[in-house]
């Protein structure tokens, strides 16, 4: 069995989309002939912790650590232009002070590509010997955050090994990017170092074609879309009684539907059954301004606020919701962005209700499995429409989810691509 070693920062009690990728991947690549060996950081800085998840380890694999310094006290907290203040679900967004912005530039400025940058040089000196003493040949490296690739490009300028680059995210096109704050020599340096990872890599894996695209006007190598997935294997459970809307993780002020909550004031307003059906549920952290959308089209009561909830209380959730509710930012380089809950959403096989930028790849994803429908950002027409359609399918107990072709997205079946990849 080939031995394969995979460079990644979030691993389990690490919580959140991040970690179920390479999870499960580690999980069924001995199936297909790869013995995962995977290197993290000996004490991360994790902005969320899901215990339950270390259950989901594969047993017996070799998992090796080294200590990790990150300046996230004064810098790393500030990784986005607005500080963020959580409280039983609910995030208190404000703009930044003078200081909060010096930091932030500091962040963004100093710490090129991103505050795990110190964890480089060490690393690259500890897994030379790993790589030699288990007869290495295939590296792997996740990012974000991106700073884990240069560990990739490091050992590869030592060693005749093969190095796949995964990205998870784009590198200098996400959306959060143009927020550091960055000087003009800054930018300057994101962009040659991408340049230099899609060029060194000899394999590269991204999550969706946008990315591909863009990546492929950088760089000749091979590059794969390989979709995060889903693989837990449901029980059914009874639906809630309610016509339940649910959201899962965090929804915050760019994300904010607010098209969504005044046709739902309408139909409230025009129709009495689902007045008295409705509830909607946001499984998450949550943003101020959202709920104060929420307060001002007077769906307070309809509400229902869950707080961060382990996976295994979210996939519960899914299975029991009437409709799932799919959002994205209505931006130009949020187009290529695939959500890893749509997955998820898929294995529950409740109807989705995709919002976001027209030429979204994940409402395509919704429309060719036909997991549900898919509405642009304002089009208040299109959400009316859908969720009368829904709203009588459910009255007569008829709402369901006759999808498609969504066996291809299971962990499985997605190692197996990644396999033969490698």
């Amino acid at each position: 069995m080939q031995k394969v070693l995979v460079i990644t920062y979030y691993w389990p009690p690490a919580g959140g989309p991040g970690v179920q990728r390479w999870l499960k991947f580690t999980k069924y690549l001995p199936e297909f002939g790869f013995q995962p060996i995977v290197y993290i950081p000996e004490n991360p800085s994790y902005p969320i912790i899901d215990e339950n998840l270390e259950a989901e380890v594969p047993k017996g694999i070799q998992i090796l650590k080294q200590p990790i310094k990150e300046p996230y006290g004064w810098a790393g907290l500030l990784s986005k232009k607005k500080t963020k203040t959580i409280s039983s679900g609910i995030i208190q967004e404000k703009d930044p002070s003078v200081l909060e912005k010096v930091l932030l530039w500091i962040r963004g400025n100093f710490f090129i590509p991103d505050a795990r940058k110190l964890w480089v040089k060490p690393s690259i000196g500890y897994l030379a010997k790993v790589i030699a003493d288990e007869g290495i040949e295939t590296i792997i490296t996740t990012g974000p955050p991106h700073s884990l690739h240069l560990i990739g490009l490091g050992l590869k300028e030592k060693y005749s090994i093969q190095w796949i680059a995964d990205f998870r995210d784009p590198w200098t096109s996400i959306g959060y990017h143009k927020k550091l704050r960055l000087s003009k020599t800054s930018e300057k340096k994101h962009k040659k170092l991408e340049a230099e990872v899609l060029t060194s890599a000899d394999k590269i894996v991204v999550t969706s074609h946008l990315t591909k695209q863009e990546f492929e006007a950088i760089t000749d190598k091979p590059i794969k879309v390989i979709t995060n997935g889903y693989d837990d294997e449901l029980t059914p459970i009874p639906l809630d009684s309610k016509f339940t809307i649910s959201h899962m993780g965090s929804l915050l002020t760019g994300r904010n539907p607010v098209a969504l909550w005044k046709v739902i004031k309408g139909l409230i307003q025009e129709n009495e059954a689902f007045k008295n059906a409705l509830q909607i549920q946001l499984a998450g952290v949550v943003g101020e301004e959202v709920l104060q959308s929420v307060r001002e089209f007077g769906l307070e009561s309809y509400v229902k606020p869950l707080g961060y909830l382990s996976h295994d209380a979210v996939l519960e959730v899914q299975q029991k919701s009437q409709v799932l509710l799919l959002l994205e930012i209505d931006s130009e380089e949020t187009k290529g962005i695939i959500p890893g809950k749509l997955f998820e959403y898929f294995n529950a096989k409740r109807p989705i209700l995709a919002i976001g930028p027209e030429g979204w790849e994940a409402g395509r994803l919704v429309e060719q499995t036909k997991s549900g429908s898919v509405c642009v950002q304002n089009d208040a027409a299109c959400l009316k429409n859908v969720l009368l359609d829904w709203f009588g399918s459910y009255q007569k107990g008829e709402l369901r989810c006759d999808s498609k072709g969504v066996e291809q997205f299971h962990r499985k079946a997605l190692t197996e691509s990644l396999a033969k990849f490698i």
